[in-house]
């Protein structure tokens, strides 16, 4: 009754709430990051960049879901809604990604002595990002017909088929990338700590949401005002051709 008399819809309520829960775990993140998780004594302050980047992870795999969800999704029935939850999944990637290709030669420089090296865990996850880079260059200069929705659909698919390799690698094949919640690689041992690392997570999870659910919204705007506008233009035709 009352978002009836405001004219807001639930809808609306949810994402803005979501919206503003994202904003107060990213200041609680960061306070608790920098002010209280002590700084480790092997990496130095450096070390801090483990909570933006392993969350950052888990929010590019967010993305890529809602991106394979998505297109499998739309393949099976097309609709709007399933193809700009599918595009704004890819997008949401691509950010998250670039976060994560930005801090892990950050930490590499500091951990290895160079930025970058062709660790199995590393070269995968680049080949991930440049599927969903691929995937938003398709949709953005290709048109937007539904052979087109089509094509990118089976480039999100392919995305995420490659999100299990990149989680597995270290196991499979080795190579210098730690495994640091898993125990494998020195490990969170205070419990600020793990503090920090767990209001990362919930902070990158309700951001990722956030930033797919507001992408969502727009792309199905930008369709409702275009097809407005070729109905508008469809009966300013018609209208000049009767007269």
């Amino acid at each position: 009754m009352t978002a009836h008399r405001s004219g807001r819809r639930p809808a609306d309520t949810a994402f803005f709430a979501m919206l503003a829960l994202s904003a107060v775990l990213l200041v609680a993140t960061i306070q608790v990051v920098f002010l209280k998780a002590p700084i480790e004594a092997r990496m130095g302050i450096v070390q801090k960049i483990f909570y933006f980047h392993v969350p950052s992870a888990y929010a590019m795999y967010l993305g890529a879901t809602a991106c394979f969800g998505g297109s499998v999704a739309y393949l099976l029935r097309p609709t709007d809604v399933r193809d700009a939850i599918a595009r704004a999944g890819a997008e949401a990637a691509i950010v998250f990604g670039a976060v994560v290709l930005v801090t892990g030669p950050l930490w590499g420089a500091k951990a290895w002595g160079v930025y970058w090296t062709w660790d199995p865990r590393l070269t995968t996850a680049l080949l991930s990002w440049l599927i969903y880079v691929s995937y938003t260059v398709l949709r953005s200069f290709s048109g937007d017909g539904p052979g087109e929705r089509r094509i990118a659909a089976a480039l999100g698919i392919l995305g995420a088929a490659n999100l299990p390799i990149i989680h597995y690698s270290v196991q499979k094949w080795g190579g210098q990338h730690p495994a640091v919640i898993t125990g494998k690689g020195g490990g969170l041992g205070h419990p600020d700590m793990k503090l920090a690392l767990g209001l990362a997570f919930a902070a990158f999870t309700c951001l990722a949401i956030s930033l797919i659910w507001a992408r969502a919204r727009v792309e199905l705007v930008e369709r409702r005002l275009s097809r407005a506008e070729e109905d508008a233009i469809d009966l300013g035709l018609d209208t000049r051709t009767e007269t």
